[in-house]
Protein backbone atom coordinates (compact mmCIF):
# COMPACT_ATOMS: atom_id res chain seq x y z
CA UNK A 1 0.00 0.00 0.00
CA UNK A 2 1.15 3.65 -0.75
CA UNK A 3 0.91 6.27 1.71
CA UNK A 4 1.89 10.05 1.03
CA UNK A 5 5.14 10.85 3.59
CA UNK A 6 4.17 13.40 5.94
CA UNK A 7 7.31 15.51 4.97
CA UNK A 8 6.06 15.80 0.94
CA UNK A 9 6.94 19.07 -0.31
CA UNK A 10 3.91 20.70 -1.52
CA UNK A 11 5.65 21.24 -4.79
CA UNK A 12 5.89 17.33 -5.27
CA UNK A 13 2.09 16.36 -4.25
CA UNK A 14 1.31 16.04 -8.30
CA UNK A 15 4.21 13.38 -7.81
CA UNK A 16 3.39 11.59 -4.84
CA UNK A 17 1.82 8.78 -6.82
CA UNK A 18 5.12 7.78 -8.02
CA UNK A 19 7.40 7.86 -4.61
CA UNK A 20 8.70 4.49 -3.53
CA UNK A 21 10.18 0.94 -5.52
CA UNK A 22 9.28 -0.02 -8.88
CA UNK A 23 10.68 -3.05 -10.83
CA UNK A 24 9.30 -5.10 -14.02
CA UNK A 25 10.32 -5.77 -17.31
CA UNK A 26 10.22 -4.35 -21.09
CA UNK A 27 12.25 -4.01 -24.28
CA UNK A 28 14.65 -1.69 -25.47
CA UNK A 29 15.47 -1.67 -29.49
CA UNK A 30 16.78 1.27 -32.05
CA UNK A 31 18.20 0.78 -35.65
CA UNK A 32 21.84 0.95 -34.44
CA UNK A 33 21.62 -2.20 -31.51
CA UNK A 34 19.88 -5.62 -31.57
CA UNK A 35 16.31 -6.12 -29.84
CA UNK A 36 17.09 -6.99 -26.48
CA UNK A 37 14.69 -7.83 -23.14
CA UNK A 38 15.70 -6.18 -19.86
CA UNK A 39 14.76 -6.47 -16.40
CA UNK A 40 14.44 -2.65 -14.62
CA UNK A 41 14.61 -1.18 -11.01
CA UNK A 42 13.32 2.20 -10.79
CA UNK A 43 13.42 4.34 -7.45
CA UNK A 44 11.97 7.77 -6.54
CA UNK A 45 12.56 9.13 -3.39
CA UNK A 46 12.29 12.46 -1.96
CA UNK A 47 13.47 14.22 1.68
CA UNK A 48 11.01 17.04 2.56
CA UNK A 49 12.41 19.49 -0.64
CA UNK A 50 10.75 20.32 -3.63
CA UNK A 51 12.35 17.92 -6.05
CA UNK A 52 12.30 13.86 -6.49
CA UNK A 53 15.37 12.07 -6.80
CA UNK A 54 15.21 9.28 -9.80
CA UNK A 55 17.29 6.30 -9.74
CA UNK A 56 17.14 3.36 -12.54
CA UNK A 57 18.89 0.20 -13.40
CA UNK A 58 18.60 -2.33 -15.81
CA UNK A 59 19.86 -5.91 -16.94
CA UNK A 60 19.54 -7.37 -19.42
CA UNK A 61 17.25 -11.03 -19.76
CA UNK A 62 16.84 -14.03 -22.02
CA UNK A 63 13.48 -14.95 -23.11
CA UNK A 64 12.84 -16.88 -19.88
CA UNK A 65 13.75 -14.17 -17.75
CA UNK A 66 17.07 -14.93 -16.59
CA UNK A 67 19.95 -12.45 -15.72
CA UNK A 68 22.18 -12.07 -18.75
CA UNK A 69 24.41 -9.26 -16.82
CA UNK A 70 23.74 -5.11 -16.73
CA UNK A 71 22.37 -2.78 -19.25
CA UNK A 72 21.88 1.25 -19.07
CA UNK A 73 21.62 2.99 -15.50
CA UNK A 74 20.49 6.70 -14.80
CA UNK A 75 20.00 9.15 -12.38
CA UNK A 76 18.76 12.66 -11.62
CA UNK A 77 15.59 15.18 -10.35
CA UNK A 78 12.30 15.80 -11.22
CA UNK A 79 11.53 18.94 -10.26
CA UNK A 80 7.81 20.15 -10.35
CA UNK A 81 7.17 23.52 -10.93
CA UNK A 82 3.53 24.51 -9.47
CA UNK A 83 4.41 28.20 -9.48
CA UNK A 84 5.27 28.26 -13.11
CA UNK A 85 2.03 27.01 -14.41
CA UNK A 86 0.21 29.35 -17.18
CA UNK A 87 -3.21 29.76 -16.69
CA UNK A 88 -3.79 28.13 -20.19
CA UNK A 89 -1.99 25.66 -18.83
CA UNK A 90 -3.78 21.93 -18.25
CA UNK A 91 -0.67 20.23 -16.02
CA UNK A 92 1.96 20.83 -13.50
CA UNK A 93 5.51 22.20 -14.87
CA UNK A 94 7.91 19.64 -14.72
CA UNK A 95 11.68 20.07 -15.44
CA UNK A 96 13.81 16.95 -14.99
CA UNK A 97 17.97 16.69 -14.98
CA UNK A 98 19.06 13.41 -15.99
CA UNK A 99 23.03 12.43 -15.83
CA UNK A 100 23.91 9.13 -17.98
CA UNK A 101 26.94 6.84 -17.38
CA UNK A 102 27.52 6.97 -21.34
CA UNK A 103 28.96 10.49 -21.11
CA UNK A 104 26.19 12.95 -21.22
CA UNK A 105 23.47 15.29 -18.86
CA UNK A 106 20.77 16.09 -20.33
CA UNK A 107 17.83 18.56 -19.52
CA UNK A 108 14.62 18.01 -20.07
CA UNK A 109 11.10 19.87 -19.48
CA UNK A 110 7.07 18.76 -19.69
CA UNK A 111 3.98 18.63 -17.89
CA UNK A 112 2.26 16.44 -14.61
CA UNK A 113 -1.29 15.82 -15.80
CA UNK A 114 -2.51 13.16 -13.07
CA UNK A 115 -1.08 10.11 -13.53
CA UNK A 116 0.36 10.58 -16.68
CA UNK A 117 3.97 12.61 -17.35
CA UNK A 118 5.49 13.29 -20.26
CA UNK A 119 8.79 15.42 -21.19
CA UNK A 120 11.25 15.97 -23.60
CA UNK A 121 14.79 17.45 -24.24
CA UNK A 122 15.77 20.98 -24.38
CA UNK A 123 19.52 20.41 -23.86
CA UNK A 124 22.31 17.84 -23.90
CA UNK A 125 26.06 18.46 -22.18
CA UNK A 126 28.43 15.67 -23.79
CA UNK A 127 31.87 14.67 -22.83
CA UNK A 128 34.21 14.23 -26.19
CA UNK A 129 33.70 10.27 -25.64
CA UNK A 130 29.73 9.88 -25.62
CA UNK A 131 28.07 8.45 -28.31
CA UNK A 132 25.88 10.34 -30.31
CA UNK A 133 22.50 11.34 -28.60
CA UNK A 134 20.45 14.42 -29.92
CA UNK A 135 17.32 14.23 -27.72
CA UNK A 136 14.84 12.05 -26.22
CA UNK A 137 10.77 11.94 -25.58
CA UNK A 138 9.57 10.48 -22.61
CA UNK A 139 5.97 9.27 -21.38
CA UNK A 140 4.49 7.84 -17.83
CA UNK A 141 1.77 6.56 -16.93
CA UNK A 142 0.02 4.56 -14.07
CA UNK A 143 -2.34 2.71 -15.90
CA UNK A 144 -4.95 -0.14 -13.44
CA UNK A 145 -1.65 0.35 -10.36
CA UNK A 146 1.44 -0.21 -13.10
CA UNK A 147 3.81 2.25 -14.53
CA UNK A 148 4.19 2.07 -18.01
CA UNK A 149 6.83 4.08 -19.19
CA UNK A 150 8.25 4.37 -23.20
CA UNK A 151 11.34 6.89 -24.38
CA UNK A 152 12.10 8.20 -27.87
CA UNK A 153 15.54 8.84 -28.78
CA UNK A 154 17.31 10.58 -31.65
CA UNK A 155 20.66 9.63 -31.58
CA UNK A 156 23.74 7.73 -34.09
CA UNK A 157 22.12 9.65 -37.13
CA UNK A 158 19.06 8.10 -36.68
CA UNK A 159 15.48 10.53 -36.10
CA UNK A 160 13.60 10.28 -32.87
CA UNK A 161 12.32 7.06 -32.96
CA UNK A 162 10.43 4.20 -30.23
CA UNK A 163 13.67 3.69 -28.14
CA UNK A 164 12.94 1.54 -24.80
CA UNK A 165 9.36 0.82 -23.15
CA UNK A 166 8.58 -1.26 -19.81
CA UNK A 167 5.82 -2.12 -17.61
CA UNK A 168 6.62 -1.75 -13.79
CA UNK A 169 4.72 -2.99 -10.55
CA UNK A 170 5.43 -1.19 -6.97
CA UNK A 171 7.28 -3.71 -4.97
CA UNK A 172 8.23 -2.78 -1.35
CA UNK A 173 11.58 -0.88 -0.45
CA UNK A 174 14.17 -2.88 1.06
Amino acid sequence: MFEIPPNLHPANMPLAFLLGVWEGEGVVEYPTIQRRLFRQRVEFEQNGKPFVHYTSRSWEIDQAGNELGPLNMETGFWRPRPDDKREDQEGTPLEVLLSHPTGFLEAMIGEIRGPRIEFATTGVMKVESAKDYRRGHRLYGLVKGELMWVYEMEAMGEQLQPHISAALKRVPAE
